[in-house]
């Protein structure tokens, strides 16, 4: 290896108990640390509010401590991995060269100004989050292997948007900003000093914390499978969901394993309401709109005003049927969404769907 590189994979991490004021964005982390189907984490924030610096010490509390970097200028085939077609031609065998996401299997796989990327690349990070694997496909050959991995993606806004498309299907959003409270900035500040002055000692004073994380981790994991979602749960998420005016059910879905995801960080024995509300915002926030009154939208379409009820016709003074805008643009499967992996359990009292991959 490069000394220059083999210097910087033996710098030490700023612990992850040592990070100050950052209460959502921990909890964030530690919830797609147990459960990484949940889809990742992005980020938003301002430079310099330690988006980096937690993503490496999420990573050293995994048990292979691995975090992996995509650089921007990243081709397709080095995150996803080749295939030799010549070696399946000439021997019937496949040779696989690993990408990336083979390297962050069961590790952290850090997307720094994810907003700068190329959809296509978005897409393969964001559809190996969710599913766990990574299937690579050429001239009807393919391979697959395991991308269990927690995605952490960071973007800074004045730098350009996602697509609407792209961003929903983050699981966990958490928007940074910059610190005023004189004493929260001076305490982050001293930490910071502290840790460049001794890097080893400061990790020392944090070092039973790091374990208890590690330990929490590792037992939350383990208990996943055990708890399920009562009728007080599902109903409290369809609330939020339906008052945030969410897309589709991804949000239900995802604030369910979220929810289950605390519980099991906090060792509970059942999911709670309690457990939901602390989850909901980091789910809802990049998937939230505004919702029209529905007694203004009836009051709407009874004036004849497009829009006044989704996907409905409106008469104009003439009598003339118009079509909203909306409808009239496409014909057909506007809005459709595809089947993609969710990774989803059995629910109590709930008939289980088969999700298709995509």
């Amino acid at each position: 290896m490069n000394p220059a590189m083999s210097a910087v994979a033996a710098r030490p991490a700023f612990p992850f108990a040592a990070l100050i004021g950052q209460a959502p964005l921990q909890q964030a982390l530690l919830l797609a640390a147990i459960d990484p189907g949940l889809g990742g984490v992005l980020i938003t924030g301002p430079r310099g509010t330690a988006k980096s610096t937690a993503a490496r010490a999420l990573a050293e509390l995994l048990p292979e401590g691995q975090l992996v970097n995509l650089p921007l200028g990243a081709s397709e085939d080095r995150l996803i991995g080749t295939l030799d077609i010549e070696t399946v031609l000439r021997d019937g065998s496949v040779r696989f060269s690993p990408g990336l996401l083979a390297k962050a299997h069961r590790g952290v796989l850090y997307v720094d100004e994810v907003n700068l990327l190329p959809d296509t690349l978005v897409d393969a990070l964001l559809d190996a989050a969710a599913s766990g694997v990574n299937t690579v496909e050429r001239d009807g050959v393919s391979h697959s292997h395991d991308a269990s991995f927690v995605l952490i993606g960071t973007m800074n806004p004045e730098e350009g948007e996602l697509r609407p498309q792209l961003i929903d299907r983050f699981g966990l959003m958490v928007e940074l900003q910059n610190c005023f409270e004189p004493c929260v900035r001076q305490s982050i500040v001293k930490a910071r000093l502290a840790f460049d002055l001794d890097p080893q000692g400061f990790r020392a004073d944090y070092a039973q914390q790091q374990a208890t994380y590690m330990q929490q981790i590792r037992a939350a994991r383990a208990a996943l499978p055990q708890l399920a979602f009562d009728a007080a749960v599902h109903a409290r998420v369809s609330a939020l969901c339906i008052d945030a005016a969410v897309d589709g059910l991804r949000a239900d879905l995802v604030m369910l394993r979220a929810a289950r995801a605390l519980a099991a960080f906090e060792q509970a024995v059942a999911v709670t309401v309690e457990h939901v509300d602390r989850v909901a915002e980091a789910v809802l926030v990049h998937r939230r709109h505004s919702r029209e009154p529905q007694a203004e939208s009836d009051a709407r379409e009874r004036e004849g005003f497009p829009g006044g009820g989704q996907g409905r016709s409106s008469l104009s003074s003439s009598g003339e049927t118009k079509t909203p805008p909306a409808a009239a643009a496409v014909d057909g499967d506007w809005g459709y969404l595809a089947p993609e992996p969710a990774a989803t359990t059995h629910v109590k009292g709930v008939i289980p769907l088969n999700v298709k991959k995509r």
